[in-house]
């Protein structure tokens, strides 16, 4: 009789792991609501094939940590000298060197901490949290939206600061009084029958808490201009805003941040930084891991692939059935390849965005001002300012003082270093005055002149014609491989590199379970040095 594993082995040989899930659904194996956090593979299916995996961040870890263990022979090949490619985690001691920029020194109080790079998880984001479960990695709840956070522009309430819960609740409360008064005056009796407009209007003073003849005349869920004590010290809340004064807000979009799919509660990070996930995972690979290996050529032919990467000033060559790059393609575009032209060209024909953060350690006192995390918006030019979700009501914390993306962060980043540390200490005085004095050990991260990077992401949804690049890199060129992050749907988080990975995964376990086994070439060379 054939066992279940050698039934699904069999099928994954001949069909392709695709088809393997499917079997595992119908026998009861997998769920078929959430992925799996790794992809279905026998745990012989490498067969000693050797695969050379260059980039050495999530996505590149998460393929040698599952192909090892599926009998795949791998090297990881990186350039930086730590692991976990934008997974960088700042502190005491630590350099910051960009292209153009004298180096920084993080001068942060040791157990202090900033997460340069990616510094939330989603509760959706599956793939990741699956593997901070199965490497031991503690989690705690990462705050990513607070009522009490602020939100500020020059053009209205005479550039004063709003707690985002007034912003939210006046708004709801106005919107919904508008249309209270629309659905009375018949503007709706096309579109509602008469009982679907007494039971909008009942919805509509309880969603935006109006009066018993539908009027806005504020709310306590806007917050008290004095709190509710005790004995007879009632509660007073606070003066309603006005609508038109609300939409003079520039900054009124960032009551909707938590709104996002991908920024929904619950929100975690891991205890102790975000680069405790590539730490557990370089110390649960069992596979050779090359680091401050710079490659400067890939080439292949027919049977094999091989890299010549640059350590310590020494040309080394790897050769392997098999090269996976992770590299970002930035970076991957200065490197000489024998890849097609049109590979060449999606790689050279690919903008990276923008995105630069400016972090300081401070006296928490935005703790005074009910703020426990979350995130305070106070213009485009420096974005969002950013609480800590860790370590509350202790006397010192990392705040950002500017947070930005896309257009901004370009002009952003054309500031010198310390007008862009100035920028930050100026959007945290205003939302907070007089508080700007309290932030030191600046720390400023520009992605696009950070090395082996050159950008934090890429938004093929802006490339326009580029699109067809994005097909074309997800294909193999050849026995060259190319994933991460940016080849996803998710290009911005971590998520990204793991479902990537996995696909990588799965499209070269199917070739070489493809393959007979007297077309299978034995593993290639080592690293020689």
């Amino acid at each position: 009789m054939v066992s279940r594993r050698k039934f699904l082995t069999q099928i994954a040989t001949l069909s392709g792991m695709g088809a393997a899930f499917l079997s595992m659904q119908a026998l009861g194996l997998a769920s078929s609501a959430f992925a799996d956090p790794a992809p279905i593979l026998p745990g012989n299916i490498g067969n000693g094939t050797h695969v050379v995996i260059l980039g050495a961040g999530i996505a590149g870890l998460v393929m040698t940590y599952r192909m090892e263990r599926a009998g795949f022979s791998v090297t990881l090949v990186e350039a930086r000298r730590r692991v976990g490619g934008r997974n960088w985690t700042l502190r005491h001691g630590d350099k910051v060197d960009m292209i153009g920029e004298a180096e920084q020194t993080v001068g942060f109080t040791p157990g202090m901490y900033f997460n340069a790079g990616p510094a939330r998880i989603p509760s959706l984001h599956q793939g990741l949290l699956g593997y901070c479960k199965i490497l031991g990695i503690p989690l705690e709840v990462e705050v990513n939206f607070s009522n009490s956070a602020l939100l500020r522009s020059d053009g209205a309430f005479d550039g004063n600061p709003i707690q985002e819960r007034q912003a939210i609740n006046d708004f709801r409360g106005r919107i919904a009084e508008l249309l209270s008064k629309a659905t009375n005056r018949g503007a709706l009796d096309q579109d509602l029958t008469a009982d679907d407009k007494d039971r909008l209007i009942k919805f509509l003073r309880d969603y935006g808490d109006l009066s018993k003849d539908n009027l806005y005349v504020g709310s306590e869920r806007s917050g008290f201009k004095v709190l509710p004590g005790a004995n007879d010290q009632l509660g007073v809340k606070r003066d309603p805003l006005s609508l038109r004064d609300l939409l003079k807000d520039d900054a009124l979009a960032g009551m909707l941040f938590g709104d996002n799919i991908d920024m929904q509660a619950t929100m975690f990070e891991p205890v102790g930084g975000m680069d405790r996930i590539p730490v557990a995972f370089h110390k649960s690979i069992r596979s050779p891991i090359v680091l401050g290996a710079e490659v400067t050529r890939i080439s292949q032919s027919s049977e094999t692939a091989e890299i010549i990467y640059l350590k310590g000033g020494k040309a080394s060559k790897l050769s392997a059935d098999y090269v996976v790059c992770t590299i970002p393609l930035p970076v991957l575009a200065k490197i000489d390849t024998d890849f097609s032209a049109p590979v060449k060209q999606a790689i050279t024909g690919t903008r990276y965005d923008h995105a630069a953060k400016v972090a300081f350690e401070s006296p928490r006192f935005w703790e005074a001002e009910q703020i426990y995390g979350g995130l305070s918006f106070g213009g485009q030019a420096t974005g969002a300012v950013w609480y800590p979700s860790s370590g509350f009501q202790s006397g010192r914390g990392i705040i950002l003082g500017a947070y930005v993306a896309g257009k901004p962060a370009e002009a952003f980043e054309a500031l010198s270093i310390s007008k862009q540390i100035d920028a930050a200490r100026s959007a945290v005085d205003k939302l907070h005055p007089g508080h700007g004095v309290d932030l030191g050990a600046p720390i400023a991260v520009d992605w696009s002149k950070i090395p082996y990077n050159l950008g934090p992401w890429v938004d093929w949804s802006e490339q326009g014609a580029n699109t067809g690049a994005y097909r074309l890199l997800n294909q193999p060129e050849g026995r060259v491989y190319f994933s991460g992050a940016h080849l996803t749907q998710l290009p911005g988080w971590q998520e990204g590199a793991v479902l990537a990975a996995h696909r990588t995964i799965e499209m070269i376990a199917a070739r070489v379970g493809a393959a007979s086994p007297t077309a299978k070439r034995q593993a290639g060379a080592r690293p020689t040095e």
